[in-house]
C-alpha cells in the first residue's frame, strides 16, 4: 500500500466479557445444541431492548440486530460514507423459520424474501443511523469481514467517498447451523476448560465450536486525532480445491496473501500473527505450515481467540481486527493459555506488539491478510 488507512472507532458485540481478549478465560458454553459461545448476558439485553424499540426490528434476523448494535456505538464524521458489513451465512434463524412454516403448510411467510436478503445487513445499519450511505452486503465465507476492509480501501482511495463502515456479523447458533458443521465432522465434543483447542497441533480430533459476534470499524484515507490504528498492507490469494472445504497441506494461499501483505515491510518487523485456525487438525496445520514457510523457525507470536469465542464465521475476521487493536491498547501480545510460549513465541522476546498480521480463509480456498500497525 502506497499509504495507510486509519481505523478511526471500533465497537464489538461478542461473547467476550468486559476483560477482553486480554482473558484467559473461553466464553464457549455447554448448551442443549452443543459447544456454542453466545453472546455475553450484558449484550443480550441490549440487543432485546432494541428489538423493542421498532415492529419492523422485531422482525429482523439476529445477525442484523447485532450488526446495528456494534454500528450504534461508532462515532461518524462524515457525510460521504460508504457502509459494507458482510455475513458468512447471513439471516440464518429468519430462514430456518421461514422454511420451517413452509415444510408444514406449504407457503412463505409474506416478509420470508426482504428478511433473508444478505443485503439487509448494511441497509437496515443506515436506516437505523439515519445516514445516506453507499450501502452493501456480501458472503465471502470466513473471510467476509476481511473483504468488506479490502472493499473500504478501494472505495476510499478512489475518493468515492470519505469514511466508511466495514465489519462483519454472524448469528449461526441455530439448529440447522449447527447441525451442518457436526455433520463436517470439525466440531467439538469435549467439554473441558478449553474446549475450542485452536493451534494446538497435538491435538486427536478436531475442537471448532461455534460463536456468534459483530464488530464494526469506521476507515478513512487521512488520520484523525481519534485514529486508533492503521492498516498499511493487505493480501490476497485463492488456492486450486481438491474438494469444497479444502486447503492444500502447506496452505498455498495463506502462504501468497501473507507475502502480498508484507510486500513493503521486512519480517522481522512484524510482532505478531492473529490466526485464522479454527481448531481443526488440518486447518490449523495447514496454517501454521504455511506461517514457517514464509517467516521460517523464528515466526512472530502466535495468537487467536476462537478458543475464547468459537468460530464467529463471517465475523471471524473483525473479531481478529478488534484483537489486534486492543493489542494495541494494552501493549500486550495475548496468550494461548493451553500453548507454551516455546511454541507460540519461538523468538523468545518480550513483545509490546506494533505490527500485527491478521490471516482469513474461507471455503473455496480464499485467503485474505491485512496488516495492521499500532499508531
Amino acid at each position: 500500500m502506497k499509504n495507510p488507512i486509519y481505523i478511526n472507532d471500533s465497537s464489538v458485540v461478542s461473547p467476550l466479557a468486559p476483560s477482553g481478549f486480554g482473558s484467559l478465560m473461553t466464553a464457549i458454553k455447554s448448551l442443549e445444541t452443543g459447544l456454542v459461545a453466545p453472546i455475553q448476558q450484558a449484550h443480550e439485553l441490549q440487543l432485546t431492548a432494541l428489538r423493542n424499540e421498532s415492529k419492523w426490528y422485531k422482525q429482523l434476523d439476529r445477525s442484523v440486530i447485532l450488526a446495528m448494535l456494534a454500528a450504534r456505538e461508532l462515532k461518524i464524521s462524515s457525510n460521504r460514507i460508504g457502509i459494507n458489513i458482510g455475513s458468512s451465512r447471513g439471516a440464518t434463524g429468519v430462514w430456518e423459520e421461514s422454511f420451517s412454516c413452509f415444510s408444514k403448510n406449504g407457503k412463505a411467510t409474506t416478509q420470508s424474501s426482504p428478511l433473508t436478503t444478505l443485503g439487509n445487513i448494511s441497509t437496515w445499519i443506515a436506516q437505523d443511523l439515519g445516514i445516506d450511505a453507499a450501502a452493501f452486503s456480501h458472503s465471502i465465507t470466513c473471510a467476509t469481514a476481511s473483504h468488506a476492509v479490502l472493499n473500504a480501501i478501494a472505495w476510499l482511495e478512489s475518493d468515492m467517498v470519505d469514511e466508511f463502515i466495514v465489519g462483519g456479523a454472524e448469528a449461526p447458533l441455530t439448529p440447522f447451523t449447527i447441525a451442518q458443521m457436526k455433520a463436517l465432522r470439525i466440531y467439538a465434543t469435549q467439554k473441558n476448560d478449553f474446549p475450542c483447542r485452536a493451534l494446538d497441533l497435538e491435538k486427536s480430533e478436531n475442537t471448532m465450536v461455534l460463536g456468534e459476534a459483530a464488530a464494526c470499524f469506521t476507515l478513512s484515507k487521512k488520520e484523525a486525532q481519534k485514529s486508533i490504528a492503521q492498516i498499511t498492507g493487505y493480501g490476497t490469494a485463492i488456492e486450486q480445491l481438491s474438494s469444497a472445504t479444502s486447503l492444500s497441506v502447506n496452505g498455498k494461499c495463506l502462504q501468497d496473501s501473507m507475502k502480498r501483505a508484507l510486500k513493503h515491510t521486512s519480517l522481522d518487523e512484524v510482532d505478531a500473527i492473529i490466526t485464522h485456525s479454527p481448531g481443526t487438525i488440518k486447518g490449523d496445520q495447514a496454517e501454521f505450515n504455511a506461517i514457517k514457510e514464509v517467516f521460517g523457525t523464528s515466526y512472530p507470536v502466535l495468537c487467536n481467540n476462537k478458543w475464547q469465542v468459537g468460530h464467529t464465521l463471517g465475523a471471524s475476521s473483525a473479531m481478529s481486527i478488534a484483537m489486534a487493536i486492543e493489542m494495541f491498547s494494552k501493549k500486550k501480545v495475548f496468550k494461548i493459555p493451553y500453548l507454551d510460549d516455546s511454541f507460540t513465541n519461538p523468538r523468545g522476546e518480550k513483545v509490546v506488539p506494533k505490527k500485527v498480521l491478521i490471516n482469513a480463509t474461507g471455503f473455496g480456498g480464499n485467503a485474505v491478510s491485512l496488516l495492521l500497525e499500532a499508531l
